[in-house]
């Protein structure tokens, strides 16, 4: 990991250092992707059918699941997976009930009713990856807040094995979180058809999920297609940052760091701290520990990109950290609790020495489908609100027209809305007995 002070830094060094590997959206995957699409929107079932021989290497008789699939996957799963799954399944469902958004009704002036109501999005479309290692948490994390929020259908993509298959588990938690369809599609061709459809899957209103890069890109894409379907968030590759006092734990540190660096080779994580010899001692115990690790390889190479920053106070580490607005955000410092008043943005906080980023992923009860690269600064994590429309409805009184008619008018007139400002004096011309052609 490269070691830096950032009151040495200049502006310029200063961006380098937070500064994410670079996103994989050159013109070469653009145009691949752009050559995926065009070929599911032309070529439908079929083309998915040789899409998955050429990129996931698997032959399919057929891309739906079977009921005799989603049997044969709950029975050979051990009894100990599916219940860590229903353990993790009912806080993840305890969380996003309390924290969905509730209708609303307030009369803003006397006989001016204007209520918010709350309606699921029809279709929506899951995407759960299974590249490096299949990813049954993030089903669970897509799958409970759909629920929730009663969408019409939903559809679920995850790439086969070479025997045709989908992960067990990853079946399971569909089964058991209400999801309709699930499809063994991965990759760019799984987004298009979730986003435009074919005969055998359905086109989906909204598509949720992570991915690698051409997965993003696809997302970007149809998102960008008033034909195609809108998307949770752009999102890159995994990513940590972690604030550390002179007191922390440097294993626990370190444990943190290497749990996102082992997702992919284009992850990042970043270490700040006031502390000269907290940065040595993590450095030693991250060499250490990854040595030791099945994905050590993988996790040396996110490593290579990543950073250990030296910093003046927590003060200023939180200054950098809202600069760089990370997805996961740990603080192992003594009294984290005082420092979440600072912080603006970041997809998921943690506090304290125990609380690990993985609870976070798993099974504490927040979704870990969260804006990464950046996105922080003005995106939010996946949740119930995600899979839910807010539509707004008002209902006005005669009394509760007269009181805020005039206010209308007036700025009507303003924007030069002359139509807008009739409809109004119009009717307050109507209450008061008056022809609306004389008074408008």
């Amino acid at each position: 990991m490269k070691r830096l002070d950032w009151n040495a830094l200049d502006e310029a060094s200063r961006r380098d250092a937070l500064a994410r590997p670079a996103q994989s959206r050159v013109d070469d995957l653009r145009r691949g992707v752009e050559q995926i699409i065009a070929s599911v929107r032309t070529g439908g079932d079929t083309a998915l059918l040789e899409l998955s021989k050429k990129y996931d290497h698997c032959t399919l008789d057929a891309i739906e699941v079977s009921e005799a699939e989603f049997d044969e996957a709950e029975t050979a799963l051990a009894p100990e997976l599916k219940a860590a799954i229903h353990e993790a399944a009912e806080r993840i469902e305890i969380f996003h009930r309390a924290a969905a958004p509730q209708p609303v009704g307030v009369d803003t002036a006397p006989g001016v009713r204007v209520e918010r109501v709350l309606r699921p999005i029809s279709r929506v479309g899951l995407y759960v990856p299974a590249g490096s290692a299949p990813l049954p948490s993030t089903a669970l994390m897509l799958g409970v807040p759909a629920s929730i929020a009663g969408c019409r259908e939903v559809v679920m993509c995850s790439p086969a094995r070479a025997d045709g298959r989908c992960d067990e588990a990853v079946l399971y938690v569909a089964r058991i979180t209400g999801v309709h369809k699930v499809f063994k599609l991965g990759g760019a061709q799984a987004i298009a058809a979730m986003a435009y459809g074919t005969a055998s899957v359905p086109k989906c209103d909204k598509l949720f999920g992570p991915g690698n890069s051409w997965v993003t890109e696809a997302k970007l894409q149809v998102s960008g297609d008033p034909d195609g379907a809108a998307i949770d968030m752009p999102a890159g590759p995994s990513e940590v940052l972690v604030i550390a006092d002179a007191d922390a734990n440097p294993a626990f540190v370190a444990a943190d760091l290497l749990s996102q660096a082992e997702h992919g080779p284009d992850s990042q994580v970043i270490l700040l701290s006031p502390s000269a010899e907290m940065l040595d001692r993590v450095t030693g115990e991250v060499d250490r520990q990854c040595a030791a690790l099945p994905r050590n390889a993988i996790a040396a190479q996110a490593l290579a990109q990543s950073r250990l920053i030296k910093v003046d106070s927590l003060a200023q580490a939180i200054e950098v950290s809202n600069r760089y607005a990370p997805e996961h955000l740990i603080l192992q410092v003594a009294k984290p609790r005082n420092l979440l008043e600072s912080i603006d943005s970041a997809g998921s906080i943690f506090l304290g020495a125990w609380t690990p980023e993985s609870l976070g992923d798993y099974c504490s009860g927040s979704n870990h489908v969260l804006p990464t690269y950046g996105y922080a600064r003005s995106y939010s994590g996946v949740s119930v609100a995600s899979f839910q429309k807010q539509i707004t409805v008002q209902e006005v009184t005669p009394e509760g027209l007269r009181a805020i008619g005039p206010c209308a008018a007036t700025l009507a007139a303003a924007e030069q809305l002359e139509a807008h400002r009739r409809a109004v004096t119009m009717r307050l011309a109507a209450l008061n007995g008056e022809s609306s052609e004389g008074k408008s």
